[in-house]
């Protein structure tokens, strides 16, 4: 007798927030390996504080709050509001690392959600149609979980923070019992950038990081550099 049945949505929380997805996440260190070559980031303190702070400034108040309302949008067939909160996303990618990144990370993440057959052929029309960045992809597939909004967003956040992490393990270099330090902060921390996430609206919601900008800019022609851009 056959036991198959579809994944829990808590399966597919893991499954999402998972490194192993192959949307090439682990390739990007959004900064961070440009903070490192100009000493701004040196030890496990200094990279922890780093990507707590990313958390709460770009994350939380940027791409976790598009999440907050593009989920809902998905499960809504929102196609305006879709096509508005993806063109906020493009129009705030301040370096062309940047939005090289979201095109590609979105149109891997497609790819998967095609190959394994999970979104209907109306959400892969309206992805082609935008076309679709990372943030309104992985809304996507959190929409398709059957889990509170609060509990997608906490999965997509230590998604991002386990990525950081490795970044900072491989390019700092940082040991792994101070990588599960970092983890551990982070994860404490995750829910309160969740909370600021749900309850930006449109005019509060915003990607303001000057200095993220300058290092990513700077990491496109960084001489010596491990991470994509």
């Amino acid at each position: 007798m056959s036991t198959e049945s579809a994944p829990s949505g808590l399966l597919q929380l893991i499954w999402l927030a998972s490194p192993a997805l192959p949307i090439g996440g682990f390739s990007y260190s959004e900064g961070l390996e440009a903070a490192i070559e100009q000493g701004l980031v040196r030890d496990e303190h200094s990279a922890t504080d780093w990507v707590a702070d990313q958390l709460h400034l770009t994350q939380s108040r940027g791409d976790m709050a598009v999440l907050a309302q593009a989920i809902p949008a998905w499960q809504q067939h929102e196609t305006a509001r879709l096509q508005a909160l993806n063109n906020w996303v493009m129009a705030t990618r301040e370096t062309a690392e940047m939005r090289l990144q979201t095109e590609q990370m979105g149109r891997s993440l497609l790819d998967w959600l095609r190959n394994l057959q999970q979104a209907s052929e109306d959400q892969l029309r309206v992805c082609a149609r935008l076309p679709v960045t990372y943030p309104l992809a992985m809304a996507l597939a959190l929409s398709l979980a059957p889990t509170p909004l609060d509990h997608a967003l906490q999965a997509y956040a230590f998604g991002w923070a386990e990525n950081m992490t490795q970044a900072a393990l491989k390019s700092v270099p940082l040991g792994q019992s101070a990588g599960q330090r970092m983890l551990a902060r982070l994860a404490r921390e995750i829910p309160l950038a969740v909370q600021t996430a749900m309850h930006l609206n449109d005019e509060d919601r915003q990607a303001f990081s000057p200095m993220l900008a300058i290092l990513s800019a700077r990491h496109e022609t960084q001489y010596s550099r491990i991470f994509r851009s």
